[in-house]
């Protein structure tokens, strides 16, 4: 498994390189200090499995070079590692299409369980970001009037039965398939059938916007 880690930071590559390395003997590490190195990275030979990437590295313009690496690999696995903790900006990036969003604050053992939720096909979100009193509103726009934040809290237990709201509040905290059908005792075909009744209700395409607009519903 090829990864990419996309930082300026010797230090922070190599504590990270060594976390990693817990993933099995069979990791191949790719480092990618400058925006040019890491473009250079993406296009040469076959695409990372997964991409760990800095967004305030040098030669960086805003969100640039990780929409690049968005569109031009769209089977590599995404992960954002970041000294911003953001709310706001950790959605902006998650509706961008990153698969995971992990603050450089955290601890090496939550950043290599992070990393293995999404190698597993799941999204990491940040507890930060799912905390109800955190406004996630983008910048300009108003939020939700209360009495209509009601409502749409009526609605969704009205469609969704208690154990698919089991299963959005165990995909709040990150959790695969897998792992939901496990902690549930019920199969992954059950958990993907409760995953589209939940994404129907809520009128979301993913799993990071049912999370958020649940969350958003104080449901969670």
């Amino acid at each position: 498994m090829r990864i990419l880690i996309a930082d300026d930071h010797r230090l922070i590559v190599e504590g990270m390189k060594m976390k990693l390395a817990e993933l099995g003997d069979d990791i191949e590490f790719e480092v990618a200090a400058t925006v040019a190195e890491l473009r250079e990275a993406m296009t040469r030979g076959v695409p990372p499995d997964l991409a760990l990437i800095d967004l305030a590295m040098p030669g960086a313009s805003g969100r640039q070079h990780l929409l690049e690496v968005l569109r031009q690999c769209p089977a590599t696995r995404v992960v954002v590692v970041s000294g911003t903790q953001d709310p706001v900006l950790m959605k902006e990036l998650f509706d961008l299409g990153i698969q995971g969003f992990i603050p450089k604050a955290y601890s090496p053992d939550v950043m290599l369980s992070a990393v293995r939720l999404v190698l597993s096909g799941g999204v990491y979100v940040p507890p930060l970001m799912l905390q109800p009193d955190i406004d996630t509103t983008p910048p300009g726009t108003s939020p939700a009037d209360p009495h209509e934040t009601a409502a749409m809290e009526a609605r969704l237990r009205k469609l969704l039965t208690e154990r698919q709201l089991d299963v959005l509040r165990l995909l709040a905290h990150g959790k695969p398939n897998k792992v939901i059908a496990r902690d549930l005792g019920i199969s992954e075909g059950t958990v993907k059938i409760h995953l589209a009744a939940i994404f129907r209700a809520l009128n979301v395409r993913n799993r990071v916007e049912a999370v958020v607009a649940a969350q958003r519903l104080g449901n969670l």
